[in-house]
């Protein structure tokens, strides 16, 4: 009989991890072999339990999901990795495939598409939207249309991550202790945002950051 083939799940929500847990487990040949809601714990259960695929969310409940996409691509044997998110794939998606993912699904999506996303992946695929597959087409022919048209597009990974720690109401030092980087370091990341984004002073950083994050998750804070 065929080994299962194990599914790691890295989320910061309970009952995303429960509702992933009991989806996939509908499949006679899958295996949720471990779940985490962090970085740091999600890099250490993965090294030990060495899953086929691992199915991350961006937002994490510390450290960052980006992060933690290159760590786990770094380490030998590296899983393949599907992002499962909120965050608006037309500006996260491209970022994901960079970072080392191999698929980007957002929560919206119906379950079988979830099941789908998995299996292309596992079956080699790259596994993304279809509007994100023009998006990509477009950039690599040289049309820069999609996602540079938004104001934030031009921000590096971690500063896309800072800018929308900020938004979410975190200080200065909060956004430290959560992405594990030192508190100047942030520092030095807010003055480069505002710099791109052209803002005078950290109250327009502030205010810009919370209307960002509001219109990304529609009021409320992003899954």
């Amino acid at each position: 009989m065929p080994q299962p083939i194990k599914i790691f799940l890295v989320d910061d929500h309970p009952l995303v991890r429960e509702w992933l847990t009991n989806l996939l487990q509908q499949q006679p040949d899958f295996q949720v072999c471990g779940e985490a809601g962090h970085a740091p714990e999600a890099l250490q259960l993965i090294a030990a339990s060495q899953p086929d695929i691992a199915i991350v969310d961006l937002t994490l409940a510390s450290g960052s999901g980006l992060e933690l996409i290159k760590q786990l691509k770094a380490g030998q044997p590296a899983p393949a990795i599907l992002v499962l998110s909120m965050h608006d794939e037309m500006l996260y998606a491209e970022r994901a495939l960079r970072a080392g993912a191999v698929g980007y699904i957002m929560k919206s999506e119906a379950t079988q598409k979830v099941i789908q996303a998995v299996r292309s992946v596992l079956h080699g695929e790259v596994y993304v939207s279809p509007r994100v597959a023009i998006l990509l087409a477009q950039k690599l022919i040289g049309n820069k249309k999609g996602n540079e048209e938004l104001p934030v597009a031009d921000l590096s990974d971690r500063e896309l991550e800072v800018f929308q720690l900020l938004g979410r109401g975190y200080s200065t030092r909060q956004i430290s202790e959560h992405l594990h980087v030192g508190f100047k370091t942030v520092q030095s990341y807010s003055a480069r945002i505002k710099e791109k984004l052209n803002l005078a002073n950290i109250n327009e950083l502030m205010r810009e950051a919370i209307r960002w994050q509001e219109s990304q998750s529609g009021g409320g804070d992003a899954a």
